[in-house]
């Protein structure tokens, strides 16, 4: 077997063991395999992506579902904001309004939202405001603001929400998350940064002053 054998990469895949790079590539052809597909021409000896994107999405639902569901803050929600981060990660641009001014981002989701978010300027604490777009969870659009720690991007998503959910901090598929709710609204920050960073992020997004 090569190392990009189908094979390899997807048991690589369900334990952990790809580079996000890699990661992200099973995961495309996993979804393109659990699609319907047409019958073959001819039969193959070699095991084609969907059988092994069945094979392997059913063994993981079995195998680790439980523990899936005992160690993520909110599963529906934490996978959609990870997708969301990395959807962005993939386009031309991770915002649709960029700008470092707060000024500018907030009046901008106005009319496009129920409720403007809560936008904060970070930049003295090492976390600068990139800007903002609109992302789905839950089939309800919901505004997600974008800050940068050094090369890398952070994601926030305010959730109106309908649960209280306690402060959290996960990881999935390498990136990690915290979660916390303030004022009836949830709130999910994913990054690839280091966990320590991230946390550092939530507390000092909740430690700033609204803005005036």
């Amino acid at each position: 077997m090569t190392p990009t054998d189908p094979r390899l990469l997807v048991h690589a895949y369900v334990d952990g063991e790809l580079d996000p790079a890699h990661a992200l590539e099973v995961e495309r052809q996993l979804a393109d395999g659990l699609r319907p597909a047409p019958a073959p021409a001819r039969a193959s000896s070699r095991p084609s992506w969907r059988a092994l994107a069945a094979s392997v999405a059913v063994a993981a639902f079995l195998g680790s579902g439980a523990t899936w569901l005992a160690l993520s803050p909110g599963p529906p929600d934490a996978d959609m904001v990870v997708a969301n981060h990395v959807r962005a990660l993939m386009a031309t641009q991770p915002v649709d309004v960029g700008s470092s001014d707060q000024h500018t981002v907030k009046p901008w989701f106005n009319g496009r939202i129920p409720e403007a978010p809560r936008v904060v300027d970070l930049a003295s604490e090492g976390f600068p405001l990139v800007g903002g777009r609109i992302d789905v969870i839950g089939h309800t659009p919901v505004a997600t603001l974008v800050y940068r720690r050094r090369q890398h991007l952070i994601s926030l998503s305010e959730v109106p929400a309908g649960r209280t959910i306690a402060t959290s901090h996960d990881q999935i598929a390498g990136y990690n998350i915290v979660s916390w709710t303030d004022n009836g609204v949830a709130y999910w920050a994913v990054s690839d940064v280091a966990a320590a960073d991230l946390e550092a992020f939530a507390k000092a997004f909740r430690a700033a002053e609204p803005e005036r």
